[in-house]
């Protein structure tokens, strides 16, 4: 089967680490000189009873955790790269069985290429400033918006106090009036 020519190929070292009872970190390599704006991961249940769909664009991450997992299960996953104009074929399956409750990683099992919950955790600050920056930005374009309008009272103001004023008869078309309140008249 051979691959569109404009999409990715398929990710290479998918594995599965950070292995707990509800979760587990999965992290592949793409091939260097592809474009690749995301990616997909089919997560399933080996029994059939769960299936999960996880999408990603506009990152660059090659990890991703899974949760919500059932303790002491057997799971199947596939990762697959999106490209500009497509998707890549599916990875290899991996397989993995997660941990009993009762189970404990040992401390040395965390290798120098494992992907750490510290690392993940600089994503969530990442995310916590763009949000602040999104807030940020989105008060300034309400403070603008408010100038605006305030700037287009006074204006609206302005020519309404114009108009009024050109509708008034001038001093020399009226009739002149007395200091009693009488109309002048001609004899």
């Amino acid at each position: 089967c051979l691959a569109h020519p404009d999409r990715p190929p398929s990710p290479v070292n998918v594995t599965v680490t950070q292995l707990k009872a509800n979760s587990a970190t999965v992290s592949w390599d793409v091939p260097e000189g592809d474009v690749v704006i995301g990616y997909a991961i089919l997560q399933q249940r080996q029994d059939g009873q769960m299936q999960r769909f996880i999408r990603e664009v506009n990152t660059t991450n090659r990890a991703c955790v899974l949760w919500d997992l059932a303790e002491d299960a057997d799971y199947i996953i596939q990762v697959q790269s999106i490209g500009l104009y497509g998707e890549s074929q599916a990875s290899k399956r991996v397989h993995f069985r997660t941990l009993k409750e009762t189970d404990r990683l040992t401390s040395n099992s965390s290798n120098q290429g494992d992907i750490t919950m510290e690392g993940l955790d600089k994503d969530r600050q990442l995310q916590t400033g763009e949000i602040i920056i999104i807030v940020a930005v989105l008060l300034m374009w309400a403070a603008v918006i408010a100038l605006f309008c305030r700037q287009y009272d006074i204006i609206k103001d302005n020519d309404s106090n114009n108009s009024k004023e050109k509708t008034k008869p001038s001093s020399e078309h009226s009739t002149p009036e007395r200091p009693s309140g009488g109309l002048l008249r001609s004899k």
